[in-house]
């Protein structure tokens, strides 16, 4: 079963000693998958990836993904304690990256809440630390 739902999505990235932050706040679909809770939402140009649907699929507070297929591809795994290598697309070509995740603190059953936190780096140069804060505002029934 899907269910509509609206969310918050609030993307920190500290750079060089300087923060940036993003919020956003979109209309998605919710499902479950066995063990797994699946959110999709269609980007638009607010997020620069107009025309792609990401997809964060979390598994208990030790995996999730972020897949974006569209206009603009990329995969990111994200698993505790570990580096994953992904692919990453960007307008130029597809970079392949390295993802180190510190933190996952998935909530959503209990508050509908799902925290992430990762690295970021590039041919093993460091790129950015990260945080994603999702937050489930309503459900649409």
């Amino acid at each position: 079963m899907e269910d509509n739902i609206l969310i918050s999505l609030t993307s920190v990235q500290w750079q060089d000693k300087e923060k940036s932050e993003t919020e956003l706040l979109t209309r998605a679909k919710c499902r479950r998958e066995g063990e797994s809770c699946v959110i999709s939402y269609e980007d638009t140009q607010a997020t620069g990836f107009e025309g792609s649907v990401t997809t964060i699929k979390v598994d208990s507070n030790k995996q999730a993904s972020i897949i974006r297929k569209g206009t603009a591809n990329s995969v990111l795994s994200l698993e505790m304690g570990k580096k994953h290598f992904c692919q990453y697309g960007t307008p130029y070509g597809i970079l392949q990256i390295g993802v180190f995740t510190h933190d996952i603190k998935n909530t959503i059953d209990k508050d509908g809440r799902l925290y992430m936190k990762y690295t970021l780096d590039l041919n093993s140069s460091y790129l950015s630390d990260n945080e994603i804060i999702l937050q489930i505002k309503n459900i649409e029934q």
